[in-house]
């Protein structure tokens, strides 16, 4: 009978295997400092392999570099032996929501999720730490080989001290927070869907590294846009100029064309263009043009003639203003249909005696045309500052600062075409402003977009009002935060059709050590006094709905699917999704059990490894689904 692995994918021997199956001649074996023997890339072979000519010794070549890349690499690949703990008296709505929140490293969460979110999230936005020299980075230290890694991450609880001090006058400045980001932005990528936008917004401090490492992640090609933002109306810190600006990368996870805006995103565009001349009246739109007016202060002599009116009277522009062509052109559009002319009683235009004309001209824009050039939005937004953030964190009662106005991931969200189903995912979510956003903006539209937000609980500033409030760390800040959010845009939107529905809820999961013992990833490590300790392998004090959360992740099951919990045969049985997956870790089971659980015909069923009532009940359990179920997959922990 199998077994789960309960821990994160191993990349680097997912991407040997890879490798293998393009070039096998690559693939050569190296002997470990114990004396096993492991498959590995002969690296040599491979340059050649990818080479046109004779490869001797490395060549000058473009690309970025710093002190700690490989290491962070290693960090990106090697797997960890860590779990997602569910916690219902945090959570609202735990058993219906579609939505998460996940509390601990994001760098764990990203590998813990790789299974399960694998290409399937639309949209990531983060907002990682700016490195100005006086906030706060992730220290990932793990300049060491895989093997020692996974014994250390197994036998180390999760801590909240991960957050070190990056001053100016540390010598590996911008490297460190290369090194933080690197593994961050390589996991974040493979849970983009095909179709998926990466968004990271950031200071000046980091911008041009920002844009090199992502180049380098998504491929420079699949670069987007960079976004300037005005964040601040006012500033008195800066050295030089006053800082009121930031910025917001945008990279697809393939080719991304701007036809793929959103058609509210095209309107409102349209209307923007509308409301953009020159003066009330000039423009106006159909649902096949948009209209401008023909006139203009173009000075060249050529561009004022006289045009033949629909009545075969003539008019010209007045003195000092021109026509937006020269004549030629002019009769280009006509021939084109592009020319209407509209009867009115207060015309710019004269006729033949110099008179007021009666008709004034326009020249005419077909939307489809336009929408075939792509209605692209523009790369700088001026109505998202940051204090809009901090104002409406505190009407709903919560002291803090530091908050993305709800606007800007509204925004994003908005042109990207984000729609129901689809999932947005924020990984250094703070005080959740990217959940306020999404729920309130399913509650204008009735969608049924659905949320990740992943945050450390960081410790708050004990001088700071939020500590004083009661709120210890900035995930404290945000899951309160999405409570009362969400309560506040159920009430607003009271009349509202189908509100009743709007998901506000989110299940709560903590990142913890694995429910697994030590023995479980390293047998050879535990002393021979210490065995009757580890008869059984699983931790103390773990529930039965955590160990089902690590065979979810372990499975690639869906986080959200509901659960329910059944007696059979007076064994507890947890039911993922009706029948997607049953689990029963309870002790002593035997025949009579399985039989009657075998005729729920469930996909998947898990047990103990130590669970059964004897060797015999576990080597029939396989025969009795094989009869009574025979599609059903079986494991064991």
């Amino acid at each position: 009978m199998e077994k789960l692995n309960l821990h994160s994918p191993d990349f680097t021997q997912e991407n040997i295997v890879k490798l293998a199956e393009l070039f096998p001649n690559c693939v050569t074996e190296t002997r470990e400092a114990d004396g096993t023997l492991k498959q590995a890339i002969d690296f040599d072979q491979l340059r050649q392999e990818l080479s046109t000519s004779v490869v001797e010794g490395s060549q000058e070549r473009y690309q970025l570099n710093w002190p700690g890349k490989r290491e962070a690499l290693l960090t990106a690949n090697a797997p960890i032996a860590k779990t997602l703990r569910p916690c219902r008296e945090e959570s609202v709505d735990f058993d219906s929501t579609q939505n998460l929140f996940i509390e601990g490293d994001n760098l764990d969460a990203l590998k813990l999720l790789q299974e399960t979110y694998l290409g399937k999230v639309k949209m990531i936005y983060i907002d990682p730490p700016y490195n100005t020299g006086n906030d706060f980075i992730y220290e990932d230290d793990f300049a060491e080989d895989t093997a020692s890694y996974m014994q250390r991450s197994n036998q180390k609880d999760y801590e909240g001290n991960r957050l070190v001090a990056n001053n100016e006058s540390n010598g590996r400045f911008h490297s460190d927070w290369l090194s933080m980001m690197y593994p961050r932005l390589k996991l974040a990528r493979n849970l983009l869907r095909d179709d998926g936008i990466f968004f990271l917004n950031i200071g000046e401090e980091e911008i041009s590294n920002s844009e090199k490492i992502l180049n380098e992640v998504f491929g420079d090609a699949n670069k987007i846009s960079i976004i300037s933002r005005i964040a601040k109306s006012a500033s008195d810190s800066g050295k030089f100029f006053a800082p009121s600006m930031d910025y917001i990368l945008c990279y697809a996870k393939e080719i991304f064309s701007a036809n793929g805006f959103s058609d509210k995103v095209k309107e409102e565009l349209f209307k923007k263009i509308e409301r953009s001349g020159p003066r009330k009246g000039e423009k106006y739109r159909d649902d096949v043009a948009l209209y401008q007016s023909s006139l203009t202060l173009e000075r060249s002599k050529n561009a004022r003639y006289f045009i033949e009116c629909p009545d075969g009277s003539m008019c010209i522009p007045p003195e000092g203003k021109r026509w937006r062509v020269i004549e030629s052109s002019y009769f280009d559009f006509k021939n084109n249909d592009m020319i209407v002319f509209k009867e009115t009683k207060s015309s710019p235009l004269l006729d033949k005696n110099g008179n007021s004309s009666k008709w004034n001209l326009y020249t005419k824009s077909y939307l489809k045309d336009r929408e075939e050039k792509g209605a692209r939005p523009r790369n700088y937004i001026d109505n998202c500052i940051n204090r809009k953030g901090a104002d409406l964190i505190k009407k709903i009662g919560i002291p803090f600062d530091f908050s993305k106005p709800i606007e800007l991931m509204k925004y994003l969200t908005e042109i990207i075409g984000v729609e129901d189903g689809d999932i947005i995912m924020d990984l250094f979510a703070g005080s959740a402003s990217t959940a306020h956003s999404v729920m309130a903006l399913n509650a204008e539209d009735g969608g049924q977009r659905k949320f990740i937000m992943v945050q450390l609980p960081e410790a708050c500033d004990e001088k700071s009002e939020a500590y004083k409030a009661g709120y210890k760390t900035i995930a404290e800040i945000g899951k309160e935060r999405i409570r009362r959010a969400g309560n506040k845009i159920k009430a607003e939107n009271a009349s509202k059709e189908g509100i009743a529905n709007l998901d506000i809820g989110f299940r709560v999961l903590k990142i913890d050590s694995s429910n697994m013992k030590d023995i479980y990833y390293t047998p050879d490590a535990v002393q021979q006094d210490h065995l009757f300790d580890q008869v059984d392998n699983i931790r103390e004090g773990r529930s039965a709905e955590d160990l089902l959360f690590q065979v979810l992740l372990d499975w690639g099951v869906d986080l959200t699917l509901p659960i329910t919990q059944e007696t059979i045969a007076s064994k507890t049985v947890l039911f993922v999704d009706g029948n997607a997956l049953a689990a029963c870790f309870d002790a002593d089971i035997d025949e009579a059990f399985v039989k009657e659980l075998a005729a729920r015909h469930p996909l998947r069923v898990v047990f103990r490894d130590d669970g059964f009532a004897s060797d015999s009940v576990k080597i029939n359990i396989e025969q009795i689904f094989k009869l009574i179920s025979p599609t059903t997959e079986i494991k064991v922990i």
